[in-house]
């Protein structure tokens, strides 16, 4: 970077999807560890950058009311750790035009910290391999690290060991958000693992071929917790089902449900009907994958 050039950049920061989610266990830290099919979907928020030289500091700007300003943004704690692992003193200006909802279920945060990492490393001509961007993405939150990776993973570990699935295509997804914020902590605080069972389910899926199968792998062991909390995932559930999706989930911890279709004029006219409902949000998008393979 030149010493007066101010540098800008505009990115998409995607929301994403558990197509399944397993919790395998609780480890000492706190944490629990899981396996999860993890995709991107083309709803996505969109991040500005303006990099100034001089001045050491960081600034997020958002309207959604929801959105914190400051250093209890993820975006802001990303640019923070980039800016000092890079030791730059800069001015970082981030605007963040948000469309995922907000403690939803769908990584909106996570993806907007990732963002980050991604955007200033491409403007300051990439000092960091991808590698060493998800380090600095999974000091922030669990999920960051999947979307520096970039494409449909099985995660494992915290969120953190990834590796590429291939075995899904680009389904039309109806994502139905109940009007309702679920903290992640407080579920898995009161998740019970004896009551799950999604590890058995998918088994064939992580140790075989590793073909997503609408109908057997669509699992979330964290609706133990959610839905029985709130009926409203429920009956969001079972309207998408009513109206035509091959399957139905909700995604990590919730509040938010997605529907999978296998016709794209079916998941708008559902999206249109759903969308009358005032008690929650509907989007009609698709799953992001650059392969295609998948029983129906």
């Amino acid at each position: 970077m030149e010493s007066k050039q101010i540098l800008s950049l505009k990115l998409p920061a995607p929301a994403k999807i558990n197509l399944f989610l397993a919790v395998t266990g609780k480890r000492q830290d706190g944490y629990h560890d899981l396996i999860s099919l993890i995709s991107a979907v083309e709803l996505h928020d969109t991040l500005s950058f303006s990099v100034k030289p001089g001045g050491n500091q960081i600034r997020v700007v958002c309207s959604h009311p929801d959105v914190p300003e400051n250093e209890t943004n993820l975006a802001w704690r990303a640019a923070c750790l980039f800016m000092t692992s890079f030791k730059r003193h800069d001015t970082v200006t981030i605007t963040i035009e948000k469309r995922i909802p907000v403690a939803a279920g769908l990584g909106g945060g996570s993806s907007d910290a990732a963002t980050v990492l991604l955007g200033l490393n491409r403007l300051y001509n990439n000092p960091f391999s991808i590698n060493e961007l998800m380090s600095m993405g999974l000091a922030i939150g669990a999920d960051v690290p999947f979307f520096i990776f970039g494409k449909p993973a099985v995660a494992r570990g915290i969120g953190e060991k990834l590796e590429p699935c291939t075995g899904l295509c680009s389904f039309p997804v109806l994502l139905v958000c109940p009007r309702i914020s679920v903290s992640t902590r407080d579920v898995y605080k009161k998740l019970n693992l004896g009551l799950t069972k999604c590890e058995i389910k998918i088994n064939n899926f992580v140790f075989g071929d590793r073909v997503f199968d609408v109908q057997r792998h669509l699992c979330n062991d964290l609706e133990t917790v959610s839905v029985p909390k709130y009926p409203v995932i429920r009956k969001a559930k079972q309207a998408l089902l009513s109206k035509g999706a091959r399957g139905v989930l909700m995604s990590g911890s919730g509040p938010a449900v997605f529907g999978l279709f296998f016709d794209a004029a079916v998941a708008s006219n559902a999206g249109h009907f759903l969308a009358d409902n005032e008690d929650w949000l509907v989007y009609l998008t698709k799953l992001s994958v650059s392969e295609t393979s998948v029983n129906l």
